[in-house]
């Protein structure tokens, strides 16, 4: 059997192992970065970036990594919530058994409307986790807007008012929720500033669309204002921001349609220190066709960042498989090509 007809053990986007050929492995990666540069209208990954994720895809290797001296910065959500010890023995773990550079307290329901119910709890945890640790510590949520909305919040739900093609009051009770949101998200600042916090992450912004990433957005700008010296790293919930509202705009750009350039400009423009560009997995391609196609989509951010830029490279995002324990051969080859390609400054 010659080289290129060898079967190649390579994983799906929900992480089965399935053996393709070179030559499959290429048409995959083409095609991941094709149906990219033509969804998002952006550039196509050039010839030299498709070999280089064709090899890390094609390599037999259990393991891979970047060379010695193109280590990124590791800043990991949740660290909080992710083995059965204490919250501050998980981060201690993450700092001084994973490596992480950078960890995050958080509670296990991580929405921002649940965290300023048990607020000043939540601020003297991280006051006594801080003094454990070495490395910087964030507090991070999700704004998670759908909370605000009825049966769980006072607004109207909209999405219920949607279907019902009730236009005008599913806008007013969305915008109902931003200004709440906002003011949650800047108490929460509050707090965590004076109990000693380096800085915050508003965790999958955009999850319910345009009026979400708003509400991350204005608090952001606000919260830098008041604390300078306070990161706030906003990591989004897709590529693509839906449009729930549709009309909703900051600094005169309509937030509805963005893909990861234009969300990374709006980011950096309202003062976050760290942008986490995401791209949702295909769970019927492979992790080639996934990873090319995170690529191209991210790529632009590149040449007009001036924060650091952080892919999200977890569980269904970033070319990794849609699994809460991502296996590593397919987490390392994701973090390689985001590294190597793209010369991300974290992960």
């Amino acid at each position: 059997m010659t080289v290129s007809e060898q079967r190649i053990p390579t994983r799906m986007g929900d992480g089965r192992v399935v053996r393709l050929t070179r030559s499959e492995l290429r048409a995959d990666v083409e095609a991941g970065a094709e149906a990219a540069a033509k969804r998002a209208r952006v550039q196509p990954l050039t010839q030299e970036e498709l070999e280089h994720v064709l090899d890390v895809y094609a390599s037999p290797a259990r393991f891979t990594g970047v060379d010695l001296g193109d280590e990124v910065v590791l800043s990991c959500d949740g660290t909080g919530m992710k083995t059965h010890a204490t919250r501050q023995q998980d981060m201690q773990s993450f700092e001084q058994w994973m490596g992480a550079d950078l960890v995050e307290l958080c509670v296990g329901d991580y929405s921002l409307k649940v965290v300023r119910t048990i607020l000043p709890y939540e601020a003297q945890c991280l006051h006594d986790a801080q003094l454990q640790m070495v490395v910087p510590m964030q507090y991070g949520v999700m704004p998670n807007l759908g909370l605000y909305s009825k049966p769980d919040g006072p607004c109207e739900n909209w999405n219920e008012l949607l279907p019902k093609a009730r236009i005008d009051e599913s806008r007013a009770a969305q915008e109902e929720a931003v200004e709440m949101a906002v003011e949650d998200m800047v108490k929460l600042a509050d707090a965590m500033w004076e109990a000693g916090a380096d800085g915050l992450d508003w965790d999958t912004t955009g999850a319910s669309g345009d009026p979400e990433f708003l509400a991350a957005l204005r608090a952001t700008e606000i919260v830098r204002r008041k604390y300078p010296d306070m990161g706030v790293e906003l990591g989004m919930a897709g590529e693509f921001v839906l449009g729930m509202h549709g009309q909703l705009e900051y600094d005169g750009v309509r937030l509805a349609g963005l893909w990861p350039r234009e969300q990374m400009l709006l980011a950096q423009k309202s003062g976050a220190t760290v942008f986490g560009p995401v791209v949702n997995i295909n769970t019927g391609k492979t992790c080639a066709w996934n990873m090319a196609r995170a690529l191209t989509l991210i790529k632009p951010c590149m040449a007009d960042a001036t924060i650091p830029i952080h892919p999200n490279t977890g569980m269904g995002v970033g070319g990794t498989p849609m699994f809460v324990h991502p296996v590593v051969d397919a987490v390392c080859r994701a973090s390689k090509c985001f590294v190597d390609i793209l010369k991300v400054d974290g992960l």
